[in-house]
């Protein structure tokens, strides 16, 4: 199989897929920076560093990078088209779609019957305001698109709550926020294969954020039966064959 990733060089997943490829199959990765499309009279043509994407058999997705709005709708976009061009592309453009907007992801899982925390999503520092009150005043700041951790703030302090809608309004941002829920320390992540669950404890002692990327340890664990049925249907409902799904 003819196989591309779209993701960093250097990154470590590029590296291990490279590893389980070996001589089975023909990988290579691919930088989002170097899509480019040409529309000509007969066809459309995704291409990258050379490649033309339409002779892949797979195209394998792990996040979408941060860009302008112009960039990320251009590379969704480009995807999309190659997927209707008969490539297998995992995940699809309409899961990655979800995934990286918390706001729709939210929403998705709720209208799956999943329970998720109390969320609020607005645009204005009176409604961000509104808000913090309006979830005990113990809440957390995320970006609307961002993983690993990164942007998420803790506030219970009214003061640094309007600073922060005040900055985030400021630079144009949404102001997505969550009730805070208390752990012990640790939650637990679920990675779904297609139908196969496999399941980690996520622990860290010194920090709310559980983030491997943030120092927490991975620990084994086995998955119930109730945790695969959750994993599989909040997978189904941002349409994804491959996600991590976090329990607290």
């Amino acid at each position: 199989m003819r196989i591309a990733v779209l993701g960093s060089k250097k990154s470590w997943y590029v590296s291990d897929l490279r590893r389980a490829a070996a001589d089975r199959h023909t990988l290579f990765q691919v930088d989002y920076r170097e899509l480019h499309s040409h529309v000509v009279a007969d066809k459309v043509t995704l291409l990258a560093d050379g490649e033309d994407l339409s002779t892949l058999d797979t195209l394998l997705i792990r996040t979408m990078p941060p860009g302008s709005l112009e960039q990320v709708v251009f590379r969704m976009n480009a995807l999309a088209q190659l997927e209707a061009a008969g490539v297998r592309v995992v995940n699809s453009p309409r899961a990655i779609e979800i995934a990286v907007d918390k706001y729709l992801a939210t929403a998705k899982l709720q209208q799956a019957g999943l329970l998720v925390p109390t969320t609020i999503t607005c645009q204005t520092v009176e409604q961000g305001m509104e808000a913090f009150h309006t979830l005990n005043q113990d809440v957390v700041f995320k970006p609307v698109f961002g993983s690993e951790g990164r942007g998420i703030t803790r506030v219970t302090d009214e003061a640094i709550a309007l600073r922060t809608c005040k900055a985030l309004v400021q630079i144009g941002a949404v102001l997505y926020l969550q009730e805070f829920i208390p752990h012990e320390g640790y939650d637990i992540r679920l990675l779904v294969i297609g139908e196969r669950v496999f399941g980690m404890r996520r622990r860290h002692p010194h920090d709310w954020r559980t983030n491997i990327s943030r120092g927490a340890i991975a620990e084994i664990l086995e998955v119930t039966e109730t945790w695969k049925e959750m994993a599989c249907l909040a997978a189904g409902a941002v349409f994804s064959s491959i996600a991590g799904v976090a329990l607290t």
